[in-house]
């Protein structure tokens, strides 16, 4: 399933792979042009939720898709 991936595409799967959620804004900025291609290739999915539960506002994570 990962075998079309690039070089800089792995590094970001493996990266993700390893923290298991990661928000995007913990992401080194080289990393994030490559999450909406790994999105498009459906390796990876992109959600929104909450990081405390008084606060109304939603955070960005990426994780990687289950099989």
């Amino acid at each position: 399933m990962t075998e079309e991936l690039t070089d800089l595409e792995r590094v970001v799967y493996d990266f993700i792979k390893k923290y298991g959620e990661v928000l995007t804004t913990n992401l080194p900025s080289k990393m994030m042009g490559v999450i909406p291609s790994l999105e498009s290739k459906g390796q990876i999915e992109v959600y929104k939720r909450r990081t405390t539960p008084w606060s109304s506002k939603k955070k960005k994570f990426v994780r990687i898709k289950e099989a």
